[in-house]
This record gives C-alpha cells, structure tokens and sequence, in this order.
C-alpha cells in the first residue's frame, strides 16, 4: 500500500522536514506541499490524497477550518497527521479523528510510529474485493490477523475482551461487543445474547433457549427469539427438542 500524502505547513523550515520524512518513507508518495490551506484546498491533486500532514495553525484558514471544506469538496475524506507546536488543540484534533498529533519539532521515530498507525487504519478501511470474501482485521496477540467474515462461527464476551470462534481458529480481542457488534455485516450477523454475537449461516438448530453451532450450544435470550425466528424464515436451520 502506498499512500499520497500532503503537508501543509506556512513554516518553510518545519515543512522541508515534514517533506523529506515522506519522500524517504517507503509507503508514502509525496503529491503537494503548501504553504497555506487556501492553497492546498484548490490544488487539483486534492481528490487523490489519502493522507494530510499538517499544521493547524495556518494563515487565512486554520487546519481545522481546512478540514471542514474539504470534507464537502473533496470525493473522499483524507487521513490527517496533525503536527504542531502547542498541545492546545489536541482534544479538537481527536474530535476530527485525526490518526495522531505530533508536537514539533517532528522526530524520524514519532513520525514513523504515526504513519504506522496511518497505515493501519487505511489498511483496514480499504475498500476492495478479496476473492476469499469480506474480512475484517483484528489484533490478537500483539499481531494483527485477517479474519473472514464467512469463517467466524460466533463472538463471546470475556470482560473487557471479546473471543472470535472461526472454523479454524479462535481469537482473543481488546474490544466490546458492541463495537466488534458494529463491524460485522447485519445480515450475516445477530447478537442473541448480550454476551454472544452469532454468524446465521453457521446455525445448524435451534430452540427457544439455546442455539446449536458445530454442536456448542449458545444460549438465546428471550427477547432475541423474535428476531431470530425471523431471520430463519425459510432457513434449512432444524428445531431442536
């Protein structure tokens, strides 16, 4: 993956070093740097950016004001990398899901390690056709793994972590249910327990209490019943007695 970048930056020093960090970064492809967000914002190139680097204070425009018109210009919303010199809009900078917030002078270290997180997202966010199907990408074990979406059987709470069952493997994540719940496709995916999200396609029976995969039984709640019925309609799923 390679990603476009600009910087915007009205100091020439501080934006040369911003420069040459992406020109020598092997993932980034350098397209613009502009000395005001004015001049970035009407630059013909801004369609292709996948990620900005910038100060947020700029001349005539801030940085943030700059995100606001080009989140209604451009065809997609750009990645941004804040770097400044005050802490003072950090909290803003978050509130805009900036990828991170960099106090100047900008190291080559803190540098990489934000692109890294760049990278990642990007990476997640991506949006093209796997010929093995949908996945999405979880970290477990200090390792970031492909999981697809067809392979997962169910996802159970474990307190603050969620453990991923799929035909192969299972996965132990720092995450909710509700948001693992929340990147799972909704016609693929029910929650009939608050502590259990199952695949519908991998029910082989159910009963008014208990849901049978790869013959676990997953308790159903009383009031997921309704919903589950529903989504079998006309499903080859046999009822359990």
């Amino acid at each position: 993956m390679t990603l476009n970048c600009i910087v915007v930056d009205d100091k020439p020093h501080q934006r040369q070093i911003t420069t040459s960090l992406v020109k020598t970064h092997q993932m980034l492809n350098l397209i613009g740097e502009y000395n005001n967000a004015t001049e970035a914002k009407n630059s013909n190139s801004i369609d292709d950016v996948d990620l900005i680097l910038m100060d947020v204070e700029l001349p005539m425009i801030n940085g943030f004001k700059f995100l606001d018109l080009i989140s209604k210009q451009s065809k997609k919303q750009p990645e941004v990398i804040i770097t400044t010199k005050s802490e003072q809009y950090a909290v803003t900078a978050f509130e805009y899901n900036a990828i991170d917030y960099i106090i100047k002078p900008v190291s080559e270290l803190r540098f990489e390690k934000a692109i890294e997180k760049a990278v990642w997202k990007l990476k997640c966010l991506e949006n093209f056709v796997d010929k093995n199907g949908d996945h999405i990408f979880v970290k477990s074990n200090l390792k970031k793994r492909k999981v697809y979406v067809n392979e997962i059987k169910w996802v159970e709470a474990l307190g603050d972590y969620v453990k991923v069952v799929t035909n192969e493997n299972s996965y132990v994540v720092l995450s909710t249910m509700k948001a693992f719940d929340s990147e799972l496709p909704k016609n693929k995916f029910l929650r009939i327990h608050k502590s259990y999200i199952i695949n519908i396609n991998k029910i082989e029976r159910y009963n008014s209490r208990v849901v049978e995969i790869d013959s676990t039984q997953i308790p159903l709640s009383r009031n997921k019943k309704q919903a589950l019925s529903k989504v079998l309609e006309g499903r080859s799923s046999s009822y359990l007695h």
